[in-house]
Parts: C-alpha cells; structure tokens; sequence
C-alpha cells in the first residue's frame, strides 16, 4: 500500500468518525480534487499531485488537515 490509498482510508476513517453520509463526502472530496475516490486501490501508484490535491479537498469538505 502507498501513500494514496493510505490517505483515501484516513479520509474514509474520518468520514465515519464525523458521522457523515459517505456517498456524499466522498462524492464531494472526489469532484473538488477530480480524483475518483473509488478508483484509488492498495495497488494504485502513488501520485504527488493526486495526494496534494485530496488533502486539499479533505481539508475543505472535512475541515480537517490531514
């Protein structure tokens, strides 16, 4: 596992401690950093510029800075 798809479970963690609906978070992470959540898997490379940009939406839509 990378970086990536570590940061897309630390999301997800968060997501269910904020108790917040899931589609929609992810869902709304996913269209402010134009990463397809879903799409990020234990195997997926890591990308410096998808990591920038999905810590940057989590801290928007979550307001948390991961």
């Amino acid at each position: 596992m990378g970086q990536l798809y570590d940061l897309r479970t630390k999301i997800e963690r968060i997501i269910e401690e904020q108790k917040m609906d899931p589609f929609k978070a992810k869902g709304a992470i996913g269209l402010s950093s134009g990463v397809v959540f879903a799409m990020v898997r234990p195997e997926t490379p890591d990308d410096p510029v998808k990591i920038q940009k999905l810590r940057e939406a989590a801290r928007e839509i979550l307001n948390v800075a991961i």
